[in-house]
């Protein structure tokens, strides 16, 4: 047996970002949630890279067998992506996903469609996270099968190579969304439910680490390594959001979300 094996099953930790901003001044669209400061996202680079992990694209890495393939995707499409993201990924050989919402292109804030241009051309991976960034999982058949055709085809057009993946938009999707997607020719469908992807399998969602801005060193360690406290505190706090939403509906719990923050 080889010393990976032994190890027990690989695991693929795939890192879920928004925006990189230092303050709510920063160019870009900032959330006091999941907006990272840029000399934090390096720190967390670097650490990777310290630790031996192989930064890759999400089709590269699910044909991995060891356990030091990691991946790095950024939902939405936010400005920071190709101001601050792109350069500093690019500095250290690494690359990373990109999931738009292609309505927001080109608006206040987000990617142009020449930044969409610029991240394929540096090697980067261009998903979709839908048209509108509207729940799926409350649309009907048709206005979702629109969601995830058009958003897909504006993307190959702009990046001229095939769109296989989904970030499903606020995670919100299940077994339907994940039928409707691979009926289109999406091969990869991620959520937001947290967890280390022991054994990946095309009957459900891959699951990602949402990194958040006050997330310490330590604690993002043991989330890519998903071990110690860290890890079953995520699980957690994404059980306990998951009652309210049931209970209020997706806009609902948006909409409480927005006045608390």
């Amino acid at each position: 047996m080889s010393e990976e094996a032994a190890k027990g099953p690989a695991r693929l930790p795939i890192l879920m970002y928004h925006g990189l901003h230092a303050d709510a001044d920063s160019r870009g669209r900032f959330d006091p949630v999941y907006s990272l400061a840029p000399d934090r996202f390096a720190r967390q680079l670097d650490w990777i890279q310290a630790q031996g992990y192989r930064c890759m694209l999400l089709d590269e890495a699910m044909q991995q067998r060891g356990d030091r393939a990691l991946v790095i995707s950024f939902d939405d499409g936010d400005l920071s992506n190709i101001e601050v993201a792109l350069p500093l990924l690019l500095e250290r050989g690494m690359k990373a996903e990109f999931y738009i919402t292609t309505a927001f292109i080109g608006a206040t804030g987000m990617v142009s469609a020449d930044d969409v241009r610029q991240l394929a051309a540096a090697g980067m991976g261009i998903g979709s996270h839908g048209c509108s960034h509207a729940f799926l999982e409350d649309l009907d058949t048709t206005a979702l099968m629109s969601e995830l055709d058009d958003s897909r085809c504006r993307l190959q057009a702009l990046s001229r190579r095939p769109v296989d993946a989904i970030a499903l938009p606020g995670g919100r999707g299940g077994e339907r969304e994940l039928i409707a997607a691979q009926s289109l020719g999406y091969r990869h469908v991620l959520g937001s439910v947290p967890g280390c992807n022991l054994r990946t399998r095309g009957d459900r969602c891959l699951q990602r680490l949402a990194i958040t801005r006050n997330l310490d060193m330590d604690d993002f360690a043991a989330l890519v390594r998903w071990q110690g406290l860290a890890p079953r505190w995520l699980q957690a706090r994404h059980a306990a959001l998951s009652l309210p939403k049931r209970v209020l509906g997706n806009h609902g719990y948006q909409r409480l979300r927005e006045r608390l923050l």
